[in-house]
């Protein structure tokens, strides 16, 4: 089939981003004709002017109530053009083949929807680099959004992901939880019977609004997402969604144990500890980066472990309605 396509921006007060996604965007190898719709989530601070200024670009700019990045990528893919929507964060810079390259990819094996990595810009600071790093490692919980042993069957993040029109209409797209609209959308699409796969090559350059406690939140509503994912979709239930929290309950026991003259299982911890310090330090080229995430991880791990242990047991054991337990998760 012939690909036609529509990128899909949601955005919440962020012009500057905007500003630099379009930037990307004007240096484009693709040569074919594409839209990108920008969605304003009921911002006070507008992009309108920022995508104005892009007068070599087909920019198609929309304006709705605040209602969550779900349903503004919804509002955006039902009024697009295309057949083939990609979806991006804001806060993401594309490569400069990024478009030709997942082009190429869907005319010469096409499937329905796709994602691709994330990496870091080397213009990107010490924090931005730690923090990709725990996401993306495959010493940390992050590895399974790129690596190549799972590009079928793989499991899209929304700052970087495809979906052709049919597989959207199908699905009626995101759902309003967030985070977790994303693999709540690929479990259902699964079960429409679509084929999904990583592009491990159509990387972006996701540059992650960040600081320590923004990430500590980040991470603990990941945490509290997944059991309501596999609440509602059961067959999802992995034992590696536990890893955090025992790594955690773990330590704990490894620090009580040491008091009684025991080592072993503290020593382990420190072991792993020091290969991802070594780990990131060789990757980012830079020791302070490693010794960053080393305090990532241990964020991501406590962050995440113990609203995951605190969600499944109101969630999984107690029964309890998530939207009532957790209503900053959801939007209205």
């Amino acid at each position: 089939m012939s690909i036609e396509l529509s990128i899909i921006i949601p955005v919440y007060n962020r012009p500057q981003e905007v500003q630099e996604l379009l930037e990307s965007f004007e240096k484009q190898t693709y040569a074919k004709a594409y839209e990108i719709v920008i969605v304003e989530d009921g911002s006070t601070k507008s992009s309108k002017e920022v995508c104005e200024s892009f007068k070599n670009l087909n920019i198609n700019y929309l304006f709705k109530e605040n209602s969550g990045p779900g349903a503004s990528r919804n509002y955006g893919m039902q009024r697009a053009q295309g057949n083939y929507f990609i979806i991006f964060d804001s806060d993401c810079v594309l490569p400069d083949n990024y478009l030709k390259l997942v082009a190429d990819s869907l005319e010469t094996d096409y499937v329905d929807f796709f994602g691709g990595p994330d990496a870091a810009h080397e213009d990107f600071t010490s924090l931005q680099k730690a923090i990709n790093y725990v996401m993306t490692s495959l010493f940390t919980t992050g590895g399974i959004r790129g690596r190549k042993e799972v590009n079928s069957k793989f499991e899209p993040r929304s700052f970087n992901m495809g979906i052709s029109k049919n597989a959207f209409e199908a699905s009626a797209g995101f759902g309003k939880i967030h985070p977790g609209e994303d693999p709540d959308l690929s479990i259902r699409l699964w079960d429409l019977g679509f084929d999904s796969r990583l592009i491990s090559e159509a990387f972006v350059y996701h540059k992650r609004r960040i600081s320590w406690s923004k990430f500590y939140t980040q991470v603990r509503k990941f945490g509290t997402v997944r059991p309501i994912l596999t609440n509602w979709h059961p067959k999802t239930a992995k034992l590696t969604y536990w890893f955090p929290t025992c790594f955690m309950l773990g330590l704990i026991t490894a620090f009580i144990l040491a008091m009684f003259e025991i080592y072993l299982p503290v020593l382990c911890v420190l072991g792993y500890l020091v290969l991802i310090a070594l780990d990131s330090s060789i990757k980012n080229k830079s020791l302070e980066i490693g010794l960053f995430s080393v305090w990532a991880v241990l964020v991501q791990f406590v962050g995440y472990g113990f609203a995951f242990l605190e969600s499944k047991i109101k969630i999984g054991l107690l029964k309890k309605d998530p939207e009532q337990e957790y209503p900053d998760l959801f939007f209205k």
